[in-house]
């Protein structure tokens, strides 16, 4: 049996991207992820599939395991030769409690390896547009656990000392005590009219900033409802938000979009949307389904050399092309001489990251355009290969066929229904608790109206915008019920990206905001 090794991972402040690129490639390599509450699912999902994951989170009263009881869990896994990645948020040194769990893991005779992270407590002030340093205001700081509790005879905090001596202070887990903090501040000397920021989820989609001082943020929480988990930043740099806050002004900041792609394509849109700060709610209506009986594609391999054409509508299409082409041991070379046709620029990219040259993209990415960029081009009596997807409309082959054309039409996949769901989600759209809803194609609108049930799709919030693609998808949406917004131009991701955000620039400051 391999010897067994514990890694203590800093996951960060939540932000996936702010993640290590260290941290990455050991969750790749895991047999066994031991994670807190804070890690989100994006980091999660570096991990294997088959590793397996277990929550040792802790909340305020309630705690998954205890912290005895996780240094046994390492220990445990670790000698059973299993790469255990131990994920905590933030820096797993910084009030993580890794020292206790790289003592106990050393003491019972196993090694470990530290991985920082970034720490909550200077990146979330950053993403609130607060500097914990700066030239003009101060040049000291310091992080400070807010979890110690009222009442404590023997305090770990010297408050005499911090309350004026520190610039900066940065607390840690402490809205629950939060009139106690700001009382021993000021009874120590430090300024009532000193400023306080709080912020929720930093680094986050769901961010969220409350500001004021000392003397009156307790009753602005109170006002607020304001929950933890939050950073609670204290000193003169909070003033500096009024002129550095960077990430609200993100053109989809606070707006919470639905994406209906298949789970496979879906982080393409759903990165897009949260670089520009909004939020993407992944609510996939279709699973890509490779046919089981892909003897037509075989037997088109095995006289490939006939077909003058290969037109290819989707980046779906291509991947299983290959794919197969690789299984039936068909050499890339039997392409030569064959012109290439692709629906859009995601399949031409796909193609040409095989090496291939493609011949026609048409300006229109739908088959309307495919017809009219072919025509001219094409010849009465060659043959054309379509590799599609089972249900596409019949508008390209059978035209094709019109023209005098040889069409070999193979069915290689199919968009099929996704039955398991976030369930909270169909009810925030009912209720409209989200701002767009994006459709990419018909089968995500078919398929959506099959999940939701078509007596629900009048009883969206009113407010909800419905973004498409592409004319073929908006047409599909109204046929069964659906208010259209917003048509993409261009017929692609960044198009319909490009289209919500014209769409929010001309509703700044409306009701949805």
């Amino acid at each position: 049996m391999s010897k067994g090794m514990v890694y203590l991972v800093g996951a960060g402040p939540g932000d996936p991207g702010l993640f290590t690129l260290r941290g990455k490639i050991l969750l790749e390599q895991a047999d066994v992820v031991v994670f807190d509450r804070l890690v989100g699912d994006e980091i999660l999902a570096y991990a294997p599939r088959g590793a397996e994951f277990i929550y040792v989170g802790k909340e305020s009263g309630r705690h998954a395991l205890s912290q005895d009881e996780i240094n046994a869990l390492l220990v445990e896994k670790a000698r059973e030769g299993k790469q255990v990645v131990r994920l905590k948020g933030g820096d797993p040194f910084l009030y993580g409690r890794g020292g206790e769990e790289a003592i106990y893991v050393r003491e019972h005779g196993l090694d470990y390896e530290v991985v920082p992270g970034i720490t909550s407590a200077i990146a979330v002030p950053a993403y609130a547009g607060i500097p914990v340093t700066h030239r003009d205001a101060t040049s000291s700081f310091a992080v400070i656990t807010g979890h110690e509790k009222p009442g404590k005879t023997d305090s770990s905090i010297n408050w005499d000392k911090i309350s004026t001596g520190i610039g900066t202070l940065v607390f840690l887990m402490g809205v629950e005590n939060l009139n106690y903090i700001c009382s021993k501040l000021v009874e120590n000397g430090r300024g009532g009219d000193t400023p306080v920021a709080l912020i929720r989820w930093g680094t986050r989609p769901q961010q969220e900033v409350l500001t004021g001082t000392l003397d009156n943020i307790v009753q602005r929480v109170k006002d607020a409802d304001f929950q933890p988990p939050a950073v609670i930043v204290v000193g003169e740099v909070v003033q500096l938000r009024n002129t550095l806050s960077w990430v609200e002004n993100k053109p989809l900041w606070g707006k919470k979009i639905i994406v209906t792609r298949s789970r496979e394509q879906a982080s393409v849109l759903a990165q897009k949307i949260s670089e520009l700060g909004g939020t993407p709610l992944e609510f996939p209506t279709i699973e890509i389904i490779k046919e089981t009986d892909l003897t037509q594609l075989a037997e088109a391999f095995n006289c490939i050399q006939d077909y003058h054409w290969i037109v290819f509508t989707s980046v779906n299409a291509v991947e299983i092309f290959f794919q197969e082409m690789k299984l039936n041991g068909i050499d890339i070379r039997a392409l030569y001489g064959i012109k290439i046709c692709a629906i859009g620029p995601a399949t031409r990219k796909k193609l040409e990251d095989w090496g291939l040259r493609v011949e026609v993209m048409p300006d229109e990415y739908r088959a309307e355009g495919v017809l009219e960029a072919l025509q001219g081009i094409i010849a009465k009596g060659e043959r054309v290969l379509m590799p599609r997807a089972r249900g596409a409309r019949d508008i390209l082959p059978e035209t094709l066929r019109k023209w005098g054309l040889q069409v070999d039409e193979i069915n290689i996949y199919s968009a099929a229904l996704v039955t398991a769901q976030n369930a909270a989600i169909p009810d925030d759209i009912i209720k409209g608790k989200v701002d767009y809803l994006t459709f990419t194609s018909s089968s995500t609108v078919n398929n959506f109206v099959e999940i939701m049930g078509p007596e629900n799709i009048n009883r969206l919030g009113k407010h909800i915008r419905i973004a498409c693609i592409g004319p073929i998808t908006a047409d599909k949406a109204r046929e069964l019920g659906f208010k259209v917004t917003i048509v993409a131009e261009k017929y692609t991701i960044d198009g319909l990206v490009q289209a919500i955000l014209n769409d929010a620039e001309d509703h700044q400051g409306g009701e949805n905001n």
